[in-house]
C-alpha cells in the first residue's frame, strides 16, 4: 500500500476525528469509513478492541499523572479506577472528593462507600457495585 495512496484518499475523503454525515447522509469517520446501521462497514471486532485498548492506555496514562497513588494500587484497584475514568471522564471523576482521599489513604472501604452514595450509582447500576466491589476488596467479582 502506498502512501502516496494513503494521502490521496485523505485528500479527497477528507479526515474526521469526529462522526459526519457525508454527502450521501451516511454516519461516516475517519477518511471515508461508512458506519452507518444502514449498508455501511461499521468496526471490525480487531478494530473495536484496537480502538479499547487506545481507551485504556490513555485513562491509565491520564491516572497515573493525576494520582500520585494511583501506580501504587494492586492492579485490580487500578483497573476499577480505569473503569471509573473510563465511565466519567476525568472531570467528572475528580468531583469524587471524599472517595478519591480515602483511596489515597488507602481506606477502600470508606471509598467504595463515598463512590456508592452518588447519582452515579443510580445512573449504572450493577456496574457501580461491580466497579466497588473491586475497590473495597482489591478482587474482580
Amino acid at each position: 500500500m502506498s502512501e502516496k495512496l494513503i494521502d490521496q484518499l485523505k485528500v479527497h475523503e477528507g479526515v474526521e476525528a469526529f462522526g459526519y454525515h457525508c454527502t450521501a447522509n451516511k454516519l461516516t469517520i475517519g477518511v471515508g469509513r461508512n458506519i452507518d446501521k444502514d449498508g455501511g462497514l461499521g468496526l471490525s471486532e480487531d478494530e473495536i478492541d484496537y480502538l479499547l485498548k487506545n481507551d485504556i492506555y490513555r485513562c491509565r496514562k491520564e491516572l497515573s499523572e493525576t494520582f500520585n497513588w494511583f501506580d501504587d494500587l494492586d492492579e485490580v484497584r487500578q483497573d476499577a479506577c480505569v473503569n471509573l475514568h473510563f465511565n466519567l471522564g476525568l472531570t467528572r471523576l475528580l468531583g469524587f472528593k471524599k472517595a478519591l482521599a480515602f483511596m489515597e489513604s488507602g481506606d477502600y472501604l470508606l471509598a467504595a462507600e463515598e463512590f456508592l452514595d452518588s447519582q452515579w450509582r443510580n445512573q449504572v447500576g450493577n456496574r457501580a457495585t461491580e466497579v466497588t466491589d473491586m475497590i473495597r476488596d482489591g478482587e474482580y467479582p
